[in-house]
């Protein structure tokens, strides 16, 4: 059997592409200080790669609080999103993680499909802020998927609008719950960040800057 030819490459944004990691934390930890909940960095770590409602319903488990009606949890997601907002409204390309631009560049060059595969809802405005939405064959976030990591759906929603077999499509995440999602959707799993917090991934980098897609 021979090696699997790769044409698809599907990027996690936040802390994969860019910095907006801090920003979630500050809009997250406001929220939790209004609602009298300890929510330390440490547990923004649970955050990553979730979706908004499934974010807050960590956060709030952290609390000793009586239980929120629908209309509530709506409500707090909405301020904690206005506030994440206006952080990222200020972005530009200096907030661009090392090895990006290079990554994107080589891969567009080769000829390799290019798709987002993001939980975030305001995926389109970061990209655009930052100068990357050009890079982008199409976009998967949010707005497109009801299933949130690790569920597959968003990473098999990337293949599919490329055209493409899931198991010919790399998967760039940060996070465990997004490696998860990449392997059950049958593509291969390029850890960004430590391996001891990416058990799923097949290979794991410090950074983009460290990557080559012959090597895979």
């Amino acid at each position: 059997m021979g090696k699997q030819i790769y044409q698809g490459a599907i990027f996690d944004l936040d802390g994969v592409l860019v910095d907006t990691a801090k920003y979630h934390f500050l809009a997250w930890q406001a929220l939790a200080e209004e609602l009298e909940i300890p929510f330390s960095e440490h547990d923004n770590e649970r955050l990553k790669g979730v979706s908004r409602m499934a974010s807050l319903e960590i956060l709030l488990s952290l609390g000793n609080n009586p239980t929120y009606s629908a209309s509530e949890k709506e409500a707090f997601a909405a301020l904690k999103n206005e506030r994440y907002v206006a952080y990222i409204s200020e972005m530009d390309a200096s907030e661009i993680l090392t090895g990006v631009k290079p990554t994107l560049e080589n891969l567009r060059e080769q000829g390799i499909r290019i798709a987002l595969g993001s939980a975030s809802k305001n995926a389109p405005l970061i990209l655009e802020r930052t100068g990357l939405l050009r890079y982008f064959d199409e976009l998967v976030d949010g707005n497109d998927v009801a299933k949130a990591k690790p569920d597959p759906e968003v990473f098999l929603r990337g293949a599919e609008k490329m055209g493409l077999p899931p198991e010919t499509c790399v998967v760039f995440e940060d996070s465990e719950a997004g490696c998860s999602a990449a392997k059950a959707a049958g593509m291969y799993a390029v850890g960004i960040g430590k391996a001891a917090n990416l058990p799923s991934a097949d290979e794991h980098l410090a950074s983009l800057e460290a990557f080559s897609w012959k090597e895979i």
